[in-house]
């Protein structure tokens, strides 16, 4: 059985398996808006390779992380603009 690893995602725990990325565990948390717009339009993950920048996300309290090319980590905590 592969590992799994526990990351927090807007303070709901979440379990992964290792390898995966933030993007993915950000969607099982049930999350479709990961930012917003400079208009306020909801925004997600778009080309999956870090060129589009609509995955990002504050990552252990850096903001802008590329969700898409980041792995989940125990214990990160993950922060979509809600």
């Amino acid at each position: 059985m592969a590992d799994q690893i526990q990351l927090r995602v807007n303070g709901k725990t979440v379990s992964v398996t290792a390898g995966t990325v933030v993007a993915a565990a950000v969607a099982q948390a049930g999350q479709t808006r990961f930012r917003r717009s400079v208009q306020g339009e909801a925004r997600g993950p778009l080309c999956g390779m870090g060129i589009c920048m609509e995955c990002r996300v504050t990552i252990n309290g850096q903001a802008h992380g590329r969700s898409c090319q980041t792995l989940c980590q125990e214990a990160m905590e993950v922060r979509t603009d809600e």
